[in-house]
Order: C-alpha cells, then structure tokens, then sequence
C-alpha cells in the first residue's frame, strides 16, 4: 500500500474526515456551546472538499474563530438549532473580523517570541 492509497481508503471509508475520539453530535454540542460563550457568532458553511466533508466556521464579533467538520446534514441542524445567521462562504466570502483577528494574533505571538529572545 502507498502512502496516498492510505489517505484515500482513510477518506473512502469517512474516518479521514473526523478527528479521532468524536463524532458528529459531539462536534454539534461543542459548536452550540461555543455559540452561547461568544458574543455575535455568526456561521459560515464551507463546502465539501476531496479531503473534509461540509465544515462549519463560527465566527464571533471579535473574530475569534472555530471550526467543526459537521456534514451536510449537521449544516442544516446548525442553521436551525443555534439561532444565529448562517451564511454559505462560497457566496459571502469570510468576515473581515476573521482575518484581523488572526493578524492580531500573530502580532501578539511574534512579540511575545521577540520578547523571550531579548530575555536571552
């Protein structure tokens, strides 16, 4: 077996698309839960690619985001259960808040790596 058939069975057979140890429900609960901590989260659908099935990105006001593979089905739950608008980032693209989060925090962390580096 080469080592691109191992990646295509593990995708074949759905286990490529799951962290190991959960399971789609547990990845719902943990989207609702992060949803009731975060302050004006709104959802962004991802498509399904040759390598994940259907993810959700959340995304709150301040840009601070998470993401869950959930499936197509788990994408329609999630629109319905958590009460928060739920956009398709083919169509919408993905916030601007998203992006300056990241930035920011990648600011924060090289200050933080040049600051141990003087400490040296």
């Amino acid at each position: 077996m080469g080592l691109l058939d191992r990646f295509r069975g593990a995708v074949n057979r759905g286990s490529g698309t799951r962290r190991a140890g959960t399971s789609g429900n547990e990845d719902l609960r943990y989207l609702a839960d992060w949803v009731r901590t975060h302050v004006g989260v709104e959802g962004f659908i991802e498509p399904k690619t040759t390598v994940t099935d259907v993810t959700a990105v959340l995304v709150a006001a301040d840009g601070e985001w998470t993401r869950r593979i959930v499936g197509e089905r788990g994408a329609r739950r999630l629109a319905a259960d958590l009460s928060i608008p739920v956009y398709d980032v083919s169509k919408t693209g993905y916030p601007r808040r998203m992006r300056d989060y990241d930035a920011r925090r990648r600011a924060e962390r090289q200050r933080a790596f040049e600051d141990e580096l003087r400490d040296l």
